[in-house]
C-alpha cells in the first residue's frame, strides 16, 4: 500500500500571543521515512484564525527543521566563558549527572539552592505550566513570572477582578475603537479583520502610542503621546466625561463603587494640563475625549506596552476605567480588553503543584535574575525552560555573566540553540507543539485548544514533562501528580461545574481540537458589576499620573522603548535569517530628527547607546514615526544579530513596577553617542 507523501493537521499555536492560533499544518514524509512540517496557515473553518497565519509563525516549518536544533542531548566540555565544545552524550547519562548534582545540592545546601526558570515559549497547560510540579515537590524557590503581564494584571484586578474580555466576535459592533498602548498588527494580528469590519461599518479607529508603529499608521488617527503618559491622558478624558455629562450615570449607580474618588482625582485633569505632560494639544485632547464620551459603543482595546514603565500598573488601571464612566460595558462591542483568560474556569488546584507549595517558600521575581545569579545569593544550580533569559531578562550582561559561572549547574531544555543554551552544562532537547499532546487556553479569545502528537519526536528530542519526570524518578519524588499523562491533566482541570465549561469533555476535546467556552451568544461580563469584593467596578482608589524617578536629566536624556517587532515573537525565531532580513538584518534605532542633529548622529550610521547599566551600539534610522527625546529599538533580537553581539537588554534595570512587580523595559534613559 502506498504511503501518502503529506497530510494535513489542525493543532493550536503555543506561542506567547493572544491569538492562540488554530493552525493548518502539512506534514511531508521525507526519503528518510520521517515526516516533518513543510508547510503552515491558519485554519481556514477556525472563527478566530481565519485562514491565515501571521507573518512569524508560517514561517514555523524553518525554526522546527533547523539545522542546528538540538536533537541529543549534548554536554559542556569547556569553560563556559568560551565558545562552546559540546559532547553528545545519552539520556541516562545526562540525567544521572544531572540528578547527582541536584541531590548533592539538596543534601548540603537545600532546596532554596536550585532555580528553576521559566516563562511562555510554550502556553501548553502539560508542557508550559504542569511541570513546575517537579520543583514544588523538591520545594525550591518559587520563581514570580512577572516578566510580562502581571503589572496589567494587578491593575486590571484591582478594579474589574477577574480578567474577561469583549468577545472578539463582536469588535465589528462598535463604532469608536481605541488600540492604546498596543500594536495589534504585529501582536494581535487576528483582531485585525474585526477592526476592519467595523471601519466598514463606520467607525473610526485612534491609536495611542509614543511612536507611530504599523497599527498607528493602519488608524484613522494617532495620538502620539509622550512615553508613561497614559494615565494623565485618561484622567484628562475622564475630566471631559464628567465636565460635559458624558458619563453613563444609571451604570454608575448600579455597578460601581468610589465615583466621587476618581471624580476628584480627575478634576484637575484640564484639557490644558493634560496637554502639557502628554505633549498633545489641548485640542486634540479635548476631541479625543469627545469622541470616547459621544460615541457607543467605544472599544478599547489595550496592551502590556503601557505597563513597562515605574508607574505602568496605574497607567492601565487607569485606562481601562473609561468604559466604566461611559458605561461601555452594557453595548455589544462596547468595553476594553485586555486579556480573555478569566473565562477559562479550569480547575487550577493541582495544576502546576500549586497544592505542593509549602508556606514560608522563598519567591525570585524573574525580573531580578542578574541579582539572583551572584554568587552571594546562594544558587547552584538553575534549570531553564521555555525561555531565553541571555536575551530577555533586564540587564543581560550580568545575566550572563551569572549563567558563565563555573560554580553553577545551568540546564537548559531547548528547541534551539539560544544564547541561554550556549551557556548551559547541559543542553536537553525538547520537543515542538507539533511532537507533545497538549492543552492551551488563551488570552485574546475563548477557545480551548488540544493538540495530539503529530510527529514522530526527531533524534532524541523529549517533552518538557519527560524530563521532569525522568529526573523526579533519580531524585526519589513520589508526589503522584509530578507523573500526570496528558490524559490524567485534562481529567483533573476539566473537573469543574462551573457554567464555562459545561459540556465539555476530555473527549469532545480530543475529538473537535478546538471548542469555544459555553458562553452567551452575547458575552457582557461587567454590564451589571465585577467580580471584586464588592460585586462591582471599584474607581477607588483613584489612579493618579507620577512622573518616573529615573526621569530624563542632561546625562540621559533619551527615553528608550523596545516594543515587539512585526516578524519575531520575543526571541522565538531569532535564529531564522529571512525573518531577520525581514527586519532589516540588524536592530536599528530609530531616532527623531531633532535629537538625531542634537547628538550628531547620521542616518544608517552607527551610535552607542548607554544607559546607567549597560552599553550597545546599534544602526541609526533617522525618522519622525518616533518623537523627540525618544528612542526606538523594536524586536527582542538575539545578541548574535547586533554588530556587537549584544541584547537590547544590556541596557535595561531590574527596576520594577508600581504594581504586580513587573518589567520597566519602556523605562530606560539612555544617551546617543556618534560611533566614528
Amino acid at each position: 500500500m502506498t504511503v501518502a507523501a503529506s497530510r494535513e493537521v489542525l493543532l493550536t499555536c503555543p506561542l506567547d500571543c493572544p491569538d492562540a492560533c488554530r493552525l493548518k499544518v502539512t506534514l511531508t514524509r521525507g526519503e528518510d521515512g520521517q515526516e516533518r512540517m513543510s508547510k503552515l496557515t491558519g485554519d481556514p473553518t477556525h472563527p478566530v484564525t481565519r485562514g491565515f497565519a501571521c507573518a512569524k509563525t508560517v514561517h514555523y516549518p524553518a525554526r522546527a527543521n533547523h539545522p542546528e536544533r538540538p536533537l541529543y542531548p549534548l554536554k559542556r566540555m569547556n569553560a563556559k566563558t568560551e565558545a562552546p565544545v559540546w559532547q553528545r552524550v545519552s539520556w541516562d547519562e545526562a540525567l544521572d549527572d544531572i540528578a547527582a548534582r541536584l541531590r548533592g545540592l539538596l543534601d548540603t545546601r537545600g532546596p532554596q539552592s536550585i532555580l528553576r526558570y521559566h516563562y511562555a515559549g510554550t502556553m501548553g497547560l502539560m508542557e508550559g505550566s504542569h511541570v513546575h510540579a517537579l520543583f514544588r515537590a523538591l520545594g525550591t524557590p518559587e520563581l514570580d513570572e512577572t516578566i510580562c503581564a502581571t503589572a496589567g494584571t494587578e491593575a486590571w484586578a484591582m478594579g474589574y477582578g477577574t480578567r474577561y474580555a469583549v468577545d472578539p466576535q463582536d469588535v465589528a459592533h462598535a463604532r469608536l475603537i481605541v488600540l492604546w498602548g498596543i500594536n495589534s498588527l504585529s501582536t494581535n494580528s487576528h483582531l485585525t479583520p474585526h477592526l476592519t469590519a467595523a471601519r466598514k461599518a463606520g467607525a473610526r479607529i485612534v491609536a495611542v502610542d509614543p511612536y507611530r508603529n504599523r497599527t498607528a499608521a493602519f488608524a484613522d488617527e494617532h495620538l502620539k503621546l509622550r512615553p508613561g503618559t497614559d494615565a494623565a491622558l485618561a484622567l484628562g478624558v475622564m475630566h471631559e466625561l464628567f465636565a460635559h455629562g458624558w458619563t453613563d450615570d444609571a451604570y454608575l449607580a448600579e455597578a460601581t463603587v468610589g465615583l466621587e474618588d476618581l471624580r476628584q482625582a480627575a478634576a484637575e485633569w484640564t484639557p490644558e494640563r493634560t496637554a502639557e505632560v502628554t505633549g498633545l494639544s489641548a485640542e486634540v485632547v479635548r476631541d479625543f475625549a469627545r469622541q470616547v464620551g459621544t460615541t457607543r459603543p467605544t472599544y478599547i482595546r489595550v496592551g502590556y506596552g503601557m505597563t513597562r514603565h515605574e508607574h505602568g500598573g496605574t497607567n492601565l488601571r487607569a485606562v481601562t476605567l473609561i468604559p466604566a464612566l461611559t458605561g461601555d460595558w452594557r453595548h455589544r462591542g462596547g468595553g476594553c480588553a485586555l486579556s480573555a483568560s478569566g473565562a477559562f474556569k479550569l480547575n487550577r488546584t493541582r495544576l502546576g503543584g500549586a497544592h505542593l507549595i509549602r508556606p514560608g517558600t522563598p519567591h525570585v521575581n524573574m525580573n531580578e535574575l542578574a541579582g539572583a545569579l551572584r554568587p552571594e545569593a546562594g544558587f547552584g544550580a538553575t534549570v531553564i525552560y521555555n525561555c531565553n533569559p541571555a536575551v530577555v531578562a533586564p540587564d543581560a550582561g550580568r545575566v550572563r555573566a551569572g549563567l558563565a559561572r563555573e560554580d553553577l549547574l545551568v540546564v537548559v531544555l531547548e528547541q534551539a540553540m539560544t544564547e541561554t543554551a550556549r551557556l548551559a552544562d547541559y543542553v536537553l532537547p525538547a520537543t515542538t507543539f507539533a511532537e507533545h499532546p497538549d492543552l492551551y487556553t488563551s488570552y485574546g479569545h475563548h477557545h480551548l485548544g488540544y493538540n495530539h502528537a503529530e510527529l514522530q519526536a526527531p533524534g532524541e528530542t523529549r517533552p518538557n514533562s519527560w524530563v521532569m519526570q525522568q529526573l523526579a524518578r533519580r531524585l526519589g519524588i513520589t508526589e503522584p501528580s509530578v507523573y500526570w499523562t496528558v490524559d490524567d491533566l485534562l481529567a483533573e482541570v476539566l473537573t469543574t461545574d462551573h457554567p464555562h465549561l459545561a459540556g465539555i469533555t476530555p473527549g469532545r476535546l480530543k475529538a473537535e481540537g478546538s471548542v469555544r467556552l459555553n458562553l452567551p451568544e452575547l458575552f457582557l461580563p461587567y454590564a451589571h458589576g465585577a467580580e471584586t469584593p464588592s460585586g462591582k467596578v471599584q474607581l477607588s482608589p483613584a489612579p493618579q499620573h507620577r512622573e518616573p524617578d529615573a526621569a530624563l536629566n542632561a546625562a540621559y536624556p533619551v527615553r528608550l522603548l523596545t516594543p515587539p517587532a512585526h516578524h519575531f515573537l520575543n526571541s522565538t525565531y531569532g535564529n531564522l535569517e529571512n525573518l531577520n532580513r525581514a527586519e532589516g538584518n540588524e536592530p536599528h534605532v530609530l531616532v527623531h530628527p531633532d535629537d538625531a542633529q542634537a547628538f550628531g548622529l547620521h542616518d544608517a550610521a552607527y551610535a552607542r547607546l548607554e544607559s546607567e547599566i549597560g552599553a550597545v551600539r546599534r544602526r541609526v534610522k533617522v525618522t519622525d514615526v518616533t518623537q523627540p527625546g525618544t528612542a526606538v529599538v523594536e524586536g527582542t533580537w538575539w545578541g548574535l544579530s547586533a554588530p556587537d553581539g549584544t541584547s537590547i537588554n544590556e541596557l535595561t534595570a531590574q527596576t520594577l513596577t508600581d504594581l504586580g512587580g513587573g518589567s520597566t523595559f519602556h523605562n530606560t534613559r539612555v544617551r546617543l553617542v556618534p560611533v566614528t
